[in-house]
C-alpha cells in the first residue's frame, strides 16, 4: 500500500468535502426560480469538483487495496465537520466530537 496513494485518496475526500460545503452555501440562498437554484456558479463548481474528485479517487486506487477505500472515505466526516466550523461557523457539540474520535480510532485500527 503506497503512502502517496493514501494521501491522494484523502485529498480526494477533502475536495469532495469542500464541494459539499459549497453546495450547502448555495442551498442557504433564496433563488427566484428552480432553474437558478440548480444552475448557478456555486452548484456548477461544486459538481465539477465532485467530478474531478472521482478521477483522483480512481487514480488513488492504483496504489491502495479496494478494501482500504471505504476506510479512508470516512475521513470525510472529519473534513465536513472542520469545514462547517471554519466556513459556515457551525458549532461542534461534545457529541459530534465523540463521534469523530470514534471514527478516527476506527480508521487507525483498520489501517494497522
Amino acid at each position: 500500500m503506497s503512502p502517496f496513494h493514501i494521501i491522494i485518496y484523502v485529498f480526494s475526500v477533502f475536495i469532495s468535502s469542500v464541494s459539499q460545503i459549497i453546495l450547502k452555501t448555495s442551498a442557504n440562498i433564496n433563488y427566484e426560480n428552480r432553474i437558478k437554484e440548480y444552475l448557478n456558479p456555486r452548484v456548477i463548481i461544486a459538481y465539477g469538483i465532485f467530478f474531478i474528485a472521482t478521477f483522483i479517487t480512481i487514480y488513488a486506487y492504483k496504489g491502495i487495496p479496494l478494501s482500504v477505500g471505504p476506510i479512508l472515505e470516512t475521513t470525510g466526516y472529519l473534513w465536513v465537520t472542520l469545514l462547517g466550523y471554519f466556513v459556515l461557523k457551525e458549532k461542534i457539540s461534545k457529541r459530534k466530537i465523540t463521534g469523530l474520535l470514534i471514527v478516527i480510532i476506527g480508521i487507525i485500527i483498520s489501517c494497522l
